[in-house]
């Protein structure tokens, strides 16, 4: 066993389960499969920890004794996002971060990195209902809302809760290669890779502003995505030059005034649709206007269709076998899929 393989997941009391087991599951299986990976369950002060599920981890080992590792992953939990942090739990991180290769987090675990400074100038993510608080308490991070999981440099940070799973396997596969983390995935009967990104869960909210020039108008786009939302026309409503209009949606949102407003009309198409709208409708209410308009978004922002997701995420049963309105669709987005 050598040091690469020694992967510290640090807990603490109010530790979501899901996060610890699911990327344990994941090292249990490489292990099963001859991969010599040495798990060790640590906490700051050792023992017994309690889960946000009432059930309890034992037997876990002090941050002072659990010696050097290879990769660290810090578990998330709700007590994460909220401020401060426990002093305890981000000395035993900094102390064991310091000479690991891989330092990862689970879900709210960033919110330790980041205020560790360890993911500044960094591209990250987490649970999408705690990413607006993320970008905001530590602005020198650049969030990624709409990704299951980020790999910049040592640092690794993935999505809310089951995402420690895809998080794992990506350490699996950097380690030993696509054919093993495939294996494992198939076993856990879990994707490879999510065809989706984690914004299929979320609800774009009103972003904040400093100034009243962007906050009238988010609020107006978010009010009705279908208007007319070119630059020009955003700019003349805001009363202000093209330019000026781009670098608050720089300085204040770090995005293009395009590239928001496709986003704030990609979040109320994936809601319509899981409301049940068809396609058609689901572009002209969300503001792209035609059908291929929002298969390409789908398939850049969220790497996969409109038909596709709404199979997935809509109920947790089986498609099936014959879908009458995504059967007609079926087709089309097969080559759109072959084209990129």
């Amino acid at each position: 066993m050598t040091l690469t393989h020694r992967i510290g997941v640090i807990v603490f009391d109010g530790v979501t389960m899901l996060d610890v087991t699911g990327p344990g599951e994941v090292l249990h299986q490489a292990v099963l499969a001859g991969h010599p990976y040495e798990p060790v369950l640590i906490s700051p002060s050792g023992g017994t920890v309690t889960t946000s599920s009432g059930l309890t981890l034992s037997g876990t080992t002090a941050a002072a004794d659990a010696g050097p590792l290879g990769t660290v992953v810090v578990a998330g939990g709700d007590p994460l996002a909220q401020h401060p942090l426990d002093d305890g739990l981000l000395t035993s991180v900094a102390l064991l971060a310091e000479g690991a290769g891989r330092v990862a987090s689970v879900c709210t675990g960033a919110f330790v990195l980041a205020e560790l400074g360890l993911l500044d100038g960094r591209r990250a993510t987490t649970h999408w209902r705690h990413a607006e608080t993320l970008a905001l308490r530590y602005p020198k991070v650049q969030v990624e809302p709409d990704v299951i999981h980020v790999h910049d440099g040592r640092y690794i940070t993935s999505a809310g809760i089951s995402a420690g799973i895809d998080m794992a396997l990506s350490l699996v596969e950097d380690d030993h290669g696509q054919a093993a983390a495939r294996r494992i995935a198939r076993e856990l009967v879990v994707f490879m890779q999510r065809p989706g990104g984690q914004s299929q869960f979320s609800a774009l909210p009103a972003p904040p502003s400093r100034t009243s020039v962007l906050k009238n108008l988010t609020a107006s786009v978010l009010a009705d995505p279908t208007a007319e939302y070119s630059l020009p026309a955003m700019a003349a409503a805001a009363a202000v030059s093209p330019r000026h209009l781009t670098r608050l949606f720089q300085a204040e949102l770090n995005t293009t005034p395009a590239r928001w407003v496709e986003r704030v009309r990609l979040d109320r198409a994936q809601q319509l649709l899981l409301d049940g709208c068809s396609i058609t409708a689901a572009a002209q209410r969300s503001g792209f206007g035609s059908d291929e308009t929002l298969r390409r978004v789908f398939a850049r922002q969220l790497g996969t269709t409109p038909t596709e997701y709404r199979r997935r995420f809509t109920t947790t049963q089986p498609a099936p076998a014959a879908d009458a309105e995504g059967a007609g669709w079926e087709a089309d987005e097969t080559v759109l899929a072959t084209r990129r």
